[in-house]
Parts: C-alpha cells; sequence; structure tokens
C-alpha cells in the first residue's frame, strides 16, 4: 500500500542530500553543453536504476530482527550525517563530451556518468536504510526517485541560479540536521524496542 507519508519523508531527506552532491554540479555541466532532455532522460534512468538497487538492498535488511536493523539504521544515517559535515570540496571532474548531440549519446553520457558516480552514493545507501525504515518499498521509491529527478532537473536548468540564492553550506547543514534527526529516532527505536 502507498503511503504519501513516506514518499514526501523519503522525498525530503533525499532531495536535501543530493542537492549539494556532485551529481547536482554534473547535471548542471552537462545541461549547459547538451540539450537538457536529452541529459536529464539518462540521468533520470540512472537514478531509476540506483534506487532499484537500494530499495532491494533495504528490502534484504527487513529480514534482520528490528532492533538490529533500526540499530544499524541509526549508525548509517550518523555516517550519512557526518559526510557532508565534514567532507573536503571536490574539484569538478571533467566530462567527455560525446562525438555528437544525437539523443542516445547525450542521454548515454548522463545515463553513464550518473551510473558509475553515484554508485554506493550517500543517497542510495540512504535510500536503502529508509526502505528498511519503514519496510514500504514502494513508497520510499517513489520519494526517492522523484526527488533525485528533482535536483537532477534542477541541475541540467537551474543549478546556477539556486546557489546564487541558497549557499551550498546552508543546505548541507539541513541536510546532515535531518540524517540526525532519523539517526536518533533510529536509536531510540533500536535501544527501547
Amino acid at each position: 500500500m502507498f503511503s504519501l507519508t513516506v514518499a514526501a519523508v523519503v522525498f525530503g531527506v533525499v532531495f536535501l542530500a543530493e542537492l549539494p552532491d556532485k551529481t547536482a554540479l554534473a547535471g548542471l555541466m552537462l545541461g549547459t553543453r547538451y540539450r537538457a532532455s536529452y541529459v536529464f532522460a539518462g540521468v533520470a534512468a540512472a537514478f531509476l536504476v540506483h534506487v532499484a538497487l537500494a530499495i532491494a538492498a533495504g528490502s534484504v535488511l527487513t529480514l534482520l530482527p528490528h532492533r538490529l536493523v533500526q540499530g544499524v539504521v541509526g549508525v548509517l544515517f550518523l555516517a550519512g550525517a557526518a559526510v557532508p559535515l565534514f567532507r573536503k570540496d571536490e574539484d569538478e571532474e571533467e566530462v567527455k563530451k560525446p562525438a555528437d548531440q544525437s539523443f542516445w549519446k547525450v542521454s548515454g553520457a548522463g545515463f553513464m556518468m550518473i551510473l558509475v558516480a553515484e554508485f554506493g552514493d550517500l543517497t542510495q545507501i540512504m535510500t536503502a536504510n529508509l526502505a528498511a525504515r519503514y519496510d514500504d518499498p514502494l513508497s520510499v521509491g517513489v520519494g526517492a526517485v522523484l526527488a533525485l529527478w528533482a535536483v537532477a532537473g534542477l541541475g541540467i536548468l537551474g543549478g546556477r541560479t539556486l546557489m546564487k540564492y541558497v549557499p551550498l553550506k546552508l543546505i548541507t547543514k539541513i541536510a546532515a540536521g535531518v540524517m540526525l534527526l532519523l539517526a536518533g529516532f533510529s536509536l531510540y527505536e533500536a535501544i527501547a524496542g
């Protein structure tokens, strides 16, 4: 059964965590060079694959005892909060320009870039954690995919403008704060269980 509340919570958490990520910057860079719809098609397909893998991993976690899962999820959320707070700024990676501007070349470049860059990324791990926490793969999957697509769309179409009005450090701190709250709830459930 689909839960709009779970999907909304997941959307908010994943959106905030992904916004300061290098993927938004890579999407921005691709979007300035190529047709935005082609870039988005490839990026969106790659995010679908990543969320499906994360949901599968999270669903496996639900087979373990509830208190153990909540403890693991809590610790992973703590680690997830620490990563954006203590991560040093990374240099922008250079994206190779496809030989032509065809749909398949441009969307393929976007797909491969995201597929490789996001594998094992914080938001993929977070999505697996949320799938285990809520035991609602459909709601978590919808929320995560929509959040990742929204960030990709913002990155491709308006990343520069957004960053002018909302400081990246503020977004990072908000995302870390939300993850700390989720860690606290998960660890409380593991202990109080």
